[in-house]
């Protein structure tokens, strides 16, 4: 039965997360809130996992989730069998509308509702990232959760902003270190997080 669930749950996020793999991360919290599979915490290490490693992110999130899914939270149940559902949930109702737009785009590519539905779902998907970035920046800097955290009794990590500030001015205006692969910050957050946070 959880399979099933799991299956849903990504094919939902799937079909409507629209604008890449950062606009998975609200239908993320979603979940996490309504099926209790893992936590705000959890999440926040999902996308640094997935940002972390090769492949689409929400693709990479859905397998991360799928496998601990059950094998971590709830007995016997998922592992590789449970990344392997979440991972088609998530990418099926992609499948099915590339294939309904292969078909029809070239009758509707000059239609001016499908140009204004594309035009408005743009907005859509800034809207979706630009909320998973102001939820990443929350949870990382202040271990809230959301936004109505913040009227709470929240304290903010300053380890975690220097970090952020000092990979954010090397990576950007120090010319030696700018030009070193992204590898290579990735690994000195993982070092910097292991032996000071």
């Amino acid at each position: 039965m959880i399979f099933l669930r799991l299956f849903f749950e990504f094919f939902k996020t799937g079909l409507f997360s629209v604008g890449g793999g950062l606009a998975t991360v609200p239908f993320l919290q979603n979940m996490a809130v309504k099926t209790g599979w893992f936590t705000y915490s959890d999440l926040a290490d999902m996308i640094a996992v997935a940002e972390s490693t090769p492949g689409p992110l929400g693709v990479n999130m859905a397998t991360y989730v799928g496998y601990t899914t059950g094998s971590t939270f709830h007995g016997s149940i998922g592992g590789v069998i449970g990344a392997v559902i979440a991972t088609l949930g998530l990418v099926t109702p992609s499948i099915i509308v590339i294939m309904i737009i292969a078909y029809f785009l070239s009758k509707f590519k000059d239609n001016k509702y499908v140009n204004n539905a594309f035009y408005g779902l743009r907005a859509a998907s800034v809207g979706l990232i630009a909320a998973a970035g102001i939820n990443i920046v929350l949870i990382a800097f202040f271990s809230a959760n959301s936004i109505y955290d913040m009227l709470g009794d929240v304290h903010f990590n300053p380890l975690h902003f220097l970090l952020a500030a000092i990979i954010f001015v090397a990576s950007r205006y120090i010319p030696k270190i700018k030009d070193l692969h992204p590898v290579v910050f990735i690994v000195f957050s993982a070092v910097v997080g292991i032996l000071f946070m």
